[in-house]
C-alpha cells in the first residue's frame, strides 16, 4: 500500500525512523519491558505508543518521576537499547514507505529525523541495507529541543540546504506531526502496526 504524498513539488524526503521507515515499534516495547521489569516500573502499551518519538531517556526520567522510582537513566536505557539491537534481524521496512524510498532515492535528497541515538538508528539502517540512502542523520545528540519542537526537522532542512517549506515529513507519531506542522513542512502519517496489518 503506497502511501498518499500530499500536494506539492518536493525538494526533500524527511524521514522519522522507528515505525515509520522500520517497522520496529513492537520490538522496541518488548525491549523496555524486559528493560524496566527488573525496576518494577510499568509502562503501558498505549502510553508508549503516544509517547513515540521522545527521546528514551526523557521517558525514563517520567517514568521515575510519575511512579516514585529511582532507575539510573543511563542504565536502563542502555540495557534497553542492547535489548533492542539483539532483536533487529527480525525487523522488517515499513512496505509503504519503503515503496517511497525506492520510488525517490537518487532524485530527491533524504534525511533521517529521529528521537533515537544515532547509534540505535545507524544499527536499524544498516540491519535493512538503508543506511547509505541517507546523506543526513538528524538524531537524539543533535538538538536541543525535541519533537514536537520543529527544531530537528529544522536542523535537517538547513543540513541538506532545503527550505523547509519544500520539505515533506514521514512520521508514526502525534508528537511527530507536530514538529513537522510548527517547522511548516507537509507531511505524511504512517499508520501504526495494527492499522497496516488490516490494510492488507
Amino acid at each position: 500500500m503506497l502511501l498518499p504524498l500530499p500536494p506539492g513539488d518536493f525538494q526533500a524526503y524527511l524521514f522519522d525512523c522507528d515505525g515509520t521507515i522500520t517497522d520496529s515499534m513492537p520490538v522496541h516495547y518488548q525491549a523496555w519491558q524486559e528493560a524496566l521489569a527488573e525496576w518494577g516500573a510499568d509502562f503501558p502499551e498505549d502510553l508508549f505508543y503516544a509517547w513515540g518519538g521522545r527521546p528514551a531517556a526523557d521517558i525514563i526520567v517520567d517514568l521515575n518521576a510519575r511512579q516514585g522510582l529511582a532507575m539510573p537513566v543511563a542504565t536502563v536505557n542502555e540495557h534497553r537499547e542492547s535489548l533492542f539491537q539483539s532483536r533487529l534481524a527480525t525487523v522488517q521496512a515499513v512496505p509503504g514507505v519503503l515503496q517511497h524510498l525506492q520510488d525517490a532515492y537518487g532524485r530527491v535528497p533524504f534525511a533521517v529525523v529521529s528521537g533515537s541515538t544515532r547509534d540505535s538508528v545507524t544499527a536499524s539502517l544498516t540491519a535493512l541495507g538503508l543506511l547509505d540512502r541517507f546523506p543526513v542523520l538528524v538524531c537524539a545528540e543533535d538538538y536541543a529541543n525535541p519533537k514536537p519542537d520543529p527544531e530537528p526537522y529544522l536542523t535537517a532542512a538547513r543540513l541538506l540546504g532545503a527550505d523547509p517549506a519544500t520539505c515533506v515529513v514521514f512520521e508514526d507519531t502525534e508528537l511527530g506531526v507536530q514538529a513537522a506542522k510548527a517547522a511548516g513542512m507537509a507531511y505524511v502519517k504512517v499508520p501504526p502496526p495494527w492499522e497496516r496489518a488490516g490494510a492488507g
